[in-house]
């Protein structure tokens, strides 16, 4: 069974930093994708940042050069780097595994995630 559990959040000033981790039980697939959503209030939930096997990396514009997405060698550890931290950051941030394509040239960050963790909540304060 696959359960993934995230830790980390909390509330920070906005240019604050703050390290989400993502624990990853139950999961052996070594060729699909990991990654972390967030869900602003009001708003649907979005990928912002995604990771393959091979640490290759994708970002969602909002928050490029500011967050950094990193796994341990066993994708046991999904891990989310977060800095320059903006009020439009708060929101609840979900890690997410086995993501697989909906078509062809679609980001990995728009991939369809078979699994979500819980959430944990992040708030930035201007």
């Amino acid at each position: 069974q696959v359960q993934l559990m995230e830790s980390g959040g909390g509330s920070v000033q906005s240019g604050g930093s703050l390290r989400l981790s993502c624990a990853v039980t139950g999961y052996t697939s070594t060729s699909r994708f990991l990654a972390w959503f967030r869900q602003a209030p009001g708003k649907e939930r979005e990928g912002i940042a995604s990771i393959d096997s091979d640490d290759t990396t994708t970002y969602a514009d909002s928050v490029k050069g500011r967050f950094t997405i990193s796994q341990d060698t066993a994708r046991r550890t999904l891990s989310l780097q977060m800095n320059s931290l903006k009020s439009d950051d708060t929101g609840m941030y979900y890690c997410a595994a086995d993501g697989i394509p909906r078509g062809w040239g679609i980001p990995p960050i728009e991939y369809e995630y078979n699994y979500y963790g819980q959430g944990t909540q992040v708030s930035v304060s201007s």
